[in-house]
């Protein structure tokens, strides 16, 4: 119960409680520096940085990216990887990375990660060949070992990336045939593919699909399923809220199904990622009597997507 000033000096008075002055110490301790740092030259003129997730304890809100001593991105606590573009060809940098919580504390900063960016070429339209063969194997409950063959370009491979669900997850160098992913679940089955991309940032298609099963580790983790679906139905439109999975770091995206078909995915921008209770408005243009039948899963850090909510179903109107 919340009380005003009043009501709340009379009841420390009648609790004899006068002589005591509520207050709460400032946050003065910084998280943990960021771990897992590294930085590849995607193309002549870009880097793609990547590092660990911080700890949920640490309570960390940003990230921020600097070139030297130069601040040059500030990314929310959902992601951990970004591409640095418009740098200089044949050059030399130097990557950090410092975490921020919510009361302002900024992290000591991770080891440099230093990249040169290879020399610029001339206008390339021809993407590398796929990676012609891609295994892979679990090397734990939470990490994986996946591996390909070297592609081919005209003008050389710059980067290799790794794909789980059509996502981005990780990014290896050139000469890399081989790269360890973490961050996994346990118990999970994972479908990887692997895509070579050159100095002009042409990207071939995908290799050879692998699956990797995670065994299970000891112990239950938290759900993965959005909790307490509502759907409201009004006229033009449907109201959906959920609470979102504790997954360790906000969730940006859902995925909608509407009578058993994937409808749309629902992207929160940055600084919009809802914590705790979530709400999505549809336009509808069904007609009014239609009836729906909705769930939603959450897109997690890791690239998978998470259980389903319980299914609501509803009649729309006009």
């Amino acid at each position: 119960m919340r009380r005003s000033a009043p009501t709340l000096a009379l009841f420390l008075t009648l609790t004899g409680l006068t002589g005591l002055t509520a207050c709460t110490a400032p946050d003065t301790v910084p998280p943990s520096a960021p771990t897992g740092l590294t930085a590849q030259a995607g193309s002549a003129t870009s880097v793609h940085v990547m590092w660990n997730a911080a700890a949920a304890r640490d309570g960390v809100t940003h990230y921020q990216v600097f070139e030297g001593d130069r601040p040059v991105r500030e990314l929310p606590a959902e992601k951990t990887m970004v591409d640095i573009t418009g740098l200089a060809p044949q050059t030399a940098y130097s990557f950090t990375v410092r975490a921020r919580d919510s009361a302002g504390n900024l992290s000591p900063a991770a080891p440099a990660a230093r990249v040169t960016t290879p020399a610029a070429k001339a206008e390339d339209r021809t993407p590398p060949s796929a990676p012609a063969t891609t295994t892979g194997g679990a090397t734990g409950p939470r990490s994986a070992r996946v591996s390909w063959t070297p592609s081919a370009d005209d003008t050389g491979v710059t980067a290799y990336d790794v794909y789980q669900g059509g996502v981005r997850i990780h990014t290896a160098g050139p000469g890399d045939s081989t790269t360890t992913l973490t961050g996994l679940r346990p118990d999970t089955v994972y479908t990887f593919t692997v895509r070579a991309r050159d100095g002009a940032d042409n990207s071939s298609p995908d290799g050879p699909a692998v699956d990797v099963s995670t065994p299970p580790a000891s112990g239950d983790g938290p759900g993965t399923a959005p909790a307490d679906l509502t759907a409201t139905a009004s006229p033009g439109a449907v109201t959906l809220t959920w609470t979102a999975p504790d997954t360790g770091r906000p969730t940006a995206e859902y995925e909608l199904y509407v009578n058993g078909r994937p409808t749309t995915v629902i992207q929160f921008g940055a600084g919009a990622v809802p914590a705790g209770r979530v709400e999505h408005r549809l336009t509808v243009a069904e007609p009014a009597g239609t009836e729906w039948a909705v769930k939603v899963r959450a897109r997690l850090p890791d690239g998978n997507w998470g259980a389903f909510s319980a299914e609501r179903r509803i009649t729309l109107v006009a």
